[in-house]
């Protein structure tokens, strides 16, 4: 949470010199100067999508991670150039989050992060983020409509390989990106597991804030 109070910070100053400007975070990563090996791995994914939600839901437009591929926290290892898991979450949030932010009601347990945009590409649809940082105890929503669903999960919170739903995420042959496809899930109660991530897409939501 305190990417929130600094981003508070920062948008009181531009208030009072740059009133009406955009906000931009044009660096961040797990730690400054490299040196945490935590920023590899599963661990840093649940920071780093909860980051991408606050800021979002505070009107921040752009979040420029640092880096691609060089140091503990790089996106893509830096020696085989392999994806590391907040470059999988990374591709999620940008194929599914849509830039327009809504207000995705409140959340029924303080360890159960809720985030909901519009679905990208999906005129009325929703996307939404729940994030269960629970060590221990599943989560659950009431649902009213069918979705997709892309859930992020590691046999170990420090793994550098990242499954979704259920099957890891990897390259193929030539380099090509895997088809990241969602599981169907009925409409009713939804449940999460504990330390997990988990984007819904609903395309049939009719939201009339993203038509």
């Amino acid at each position: 949470a305190r990417t929130g109070r600094v981003e508070e910070f920062y948008a009181g100053l531009r208030d009072r010199f740059a009133p009406g400007k955009p906000l931009w975070l044009t660096e961040t990563a797990d730690a400054a100067c490299g040196g945490n090996p935590w920023g590899s791995t599963f661990l840093d994914s649940f920071r780093y999508l909860d980051q991408l939600g606050r800021l979002a839901r505070s009107g921040v437009q752009v979040v420029a991670h640092n880096t691609l591929a060089s140091s503990d926290y790089g996106l893509l290892d830096e020696n085989t150039l392999t994806p590391r898991p907040n470059y999988w979450s990374a591709l999620l949030w940008r194929r599914l989050m849509g830039p327009a932010v809504l207000n995705p009601g409140s959340s029924p347990a303080p360890a159960l992060h809720l985030y909901a945009h519009c679905l990208r590409g999906h005129p009325g649809g929703v996307a939404l983020l729940a994030i269960n940082t629970g060590r221990t105890a599943s989560q659950s929503l009431e649902l009213p409509t069918e979705s997709d669903r892309y859930t992020l999960t590691a046999r170990n919170l420090e793994d550098t390989r990242v499954d979704l739903n259920g099957n890891e995420l990897r390259l193929s042959a030539n380099d090509k990106l895997p088809r990241l496809a969602g599981v169907p899930t009925p409409s009713g109660r939804v449940t999460f597991a504990p330390a997990s991530i988990t984007f819904l897409a609903v395309p049939n939501a009719n939201n009339g804030s993203c038509r």
